[in-house]
């Protein structure tokens, strides 16, 4: 089961930290950042108690195992730590700043910018978070930066909590992240998520949303089976449960509008034969607005996104296509009778003007 216990709490978790903490300087500078790799495969636990069973996954040519430590599997909310890393990495290499598989970080702006508590129980939590994600161990024939790994990892290699004696506080973390992640930062193989993320309690919500930021992201709506969704969630529920689970945070998002970015619909496809899931967008995506000429392109192919980043390696391809759709704009050029070619003739172009 994946722990989504019904109550009457609010559908988000307060905003603990509204107005910034005046103690961090740099951290909000790091705008959240998740990995495509993760974000497409289901390698994080939605159970809210230890998980120690292994999982297999399969899907379109795609093979994953996670092995557990005796701990249990990394969960989702442990995610945020991993989360917490990538964006801190990206903002550095946006700033032009050297990077390393090593961070120093301090606890308290780690849990301050994942919405966490600060208090005894907080700095425990995240103990406890770091042992599963680098007791978890992975097997998979994903690719990052154009590489193919057919070798065993862990989400973290390793990690360090320096105390001070006599206040026992955490004033130094430092983790290393394993060379997986780290090449996925390197190859910017990364999509921008809301801070919100960090504020939503069940973790199918969580695991949800990265899915519509990856096959949704700025396009209008996106259409998935309930069963092909419970299989990329990694649920461990049965397809009845599943669709129960569904059909709550639906009617919460109907009462609440609460998940961020988009809205979440249940119905029947155009046969009325079996369940599908639609994430409309919100438009609050960034560069997700529909009021401009350029908007006439229509929407990508997620495939052409990871195209771009192998054509384009170091380049944010949103902001890519951003700057092409504004081209087509300023010659007042109608729709390109294949956008997604028309697109990638447009990086070609780029990075051969960049090598010349």
């Amino acid at each position: 089961m994946d722990g989504q216990i019904q109550t009457n709490r609010p559908t988000l978790l307060p905003d603990r930290y509204p107005e910034g903490d005046l103690f961090i300087c740099d951290v909000t500078d790091a705008i959240p950042k998740d990995d495509l790799g993760t974000m497409e495969h289901p390698l994080f636990s939605l159970a809210t108690k230890a998980d120690t069973g292994q999982r297999h996954y399969e899907h379109n040519g795609i093979t994953l195992t996670v092995t557990p430590s005796s701990l249990g599997l990394a969960t989702i909310h442990d995610k945020d730590i991993l989360i917490y890393c990538i964006s801190q990495l990206v903002a550095k290499l946006n700033n032009g700043k050297p990077t390393s598989r090593t961070l120093h970080l301090t606890a308290r702006d780690l849990l301050v910018t994942t919405n966490r508590r600060t208090d005894g129980r907080g700095y425990e939590q995240l103990v406890s978070a770091f042992e599963r994600l680098s007791g978890t161990r992975i097997k998979t024939n994903l690719k990052t930066a154009g590489e193919e790994i057919s070798e065993g990892f862990g989400l973290i290699d390793s990690w360090r909590i320096v105390r001070q004696t006599k206040s026992g506080r955490m004033s130094e973390l430092r983790v290393n992240l394993s060379d997986w992640i780290f090449n996925a930062i390197n190859a910017r193989e990364v999509l921008t998520i809301s801070r919100d993320y960090f504020r939503l309690r069940k973790p199918l919500e969580k695991r949800m949303y990265e899915l519509a930021r990856k096959h949704c992201g700025r396009r209008s709506e996106w259409k998935i089976s309930l069963k092909l969704l419970q299989k990329k969630t990694g649920s461990s529920s049965t397809l009845k449960e599943f669709r129960r689970l569904t059909r709550a945070i639906v009617k919460d998002d109907i009462a609440n509008d609460h998940m961020p970015d988009y809205s979440i619909r249940l119905g029947l496809d155009s046969n009325g034969s079996s369940d599908m899931v639609t994430f409309v967008n919100r438009g609050t995506v960034p560069g997700s607005g529909v009021n401009s000429f350029a908007s006439l392109i229509p929407p990508l192919d997620p495939d052409t996104y990871h195209r771009a980043r192998l054509q384009c390696p170091g380049f944010d391809v949103y902001t890519l296509e951003r700057q092409w759709r504004e081209a087509f704009a300023a010659v007042g050029a109608g729709p390109p009778r294949d956008p997604d070619a028309a697109f990638l003739g447009f990086c070609r172009r780029l990075t051969s003007n960049a090598r010349a």
